[in-house]
């Protein structure tokens, strides 16, 4: 995309959803970091049902141990890999009271020494907890970034690096939540809802999905797909 199609682009995301957010749920930055981690390969909904009764009564990384791995396991086993990501957050709980003083670090690197923590969950509690212009890429935004032609890339540290350049202020704080969440409910794998996209004229892709007919009685027709 051109310069000035990509700041249409965001303002007409930002116009659309002026105050995008993460949907998961979370008390503070403790349980931010770990919903993060339990979210790879899972649902944001998933996530919360099983992290409402966990998040109740485990808020600090010393609670966390103090569960124990087995308990976190039977608490979050509706959860893809729910194995693994147990031992991870008893891990990463270890890791943030031996190296951090039980306070959450606030760079990439330091991060990443974190048991389950890579540089998609990085970015996430960087731009979410600190406000950092941070590019999270999901699966949702690499999808969206490739389909569309605004950061197309063979990997998600292709697209992250084109997007860190193309992507203008006063849009970089919020770029990466407008991404996630157009994928997640317009521009979906399977069927991207094409009749309904704010940005569908600026899009590359070009086998446009029409309006089904069940949605054409209910649809008012400022939603179409716009022309210009």
């Amino acid at each position: 995309m051109k310069k000035a199609e990509v700041f249409e682009f965001f303002r007409r995301l930002a116009e659309d959803n002026p105050s995008p957010t993460t949907e998961l749920e979370f008390s503070n930055l403790y349980t931010l970091l770990v919903a993060v981690v339990l979210s790879a390969q899972a649902t944001d909904a998933s996530v919360n049902v099983a992290c409402g009764p966990l998040f109740a009564k485990v808020t600090r990384p010393q609670q966390m141990i103090d569960l124990g791995e087995d308990a976190l396991r039977e608490q979050i086993k509706t959860i893809g890999l729910f194995n693994t990501k147990a031992k991870n957050v008893i891990a990463l709980s270890e890791a943030l009271i031996r190296d951090f003083g039980g306070e959450i670090p606030r760079t990439r690197e330091e991060l990443q020494t974190l048991p389950g923590v890579g540089r998609k969950t990085a970015n996430v509690v960087l731009n979410t907890a600190f406000g950092e212009e941070t590019f999270a890429v999901d699966t949702h935004v690499f999808r969206v970034s490739n389909r569309t032609g605004l950061a197309p890339g063979k990997t998600p540290e292709e697209v992250e690096a084109k997007l860190e350049k193309i992507v203008p202020q006063p849009f970089r704080g919020d770029a990466h939540h407008w991404l996630i969440l157009h994928g997640r409910y317009t521009c979906k794998a399977r069927t991207p809802e094409c009749w309904r996209c704010v940005v569908a004229d600026l899009c590359r892709y070009k086998p446009k999905t029409p309006m089904p007919k069940s949605a054409r009685s209910a649809t008012p027709e400022s939603s179409a797909i716009r022309t210009g």
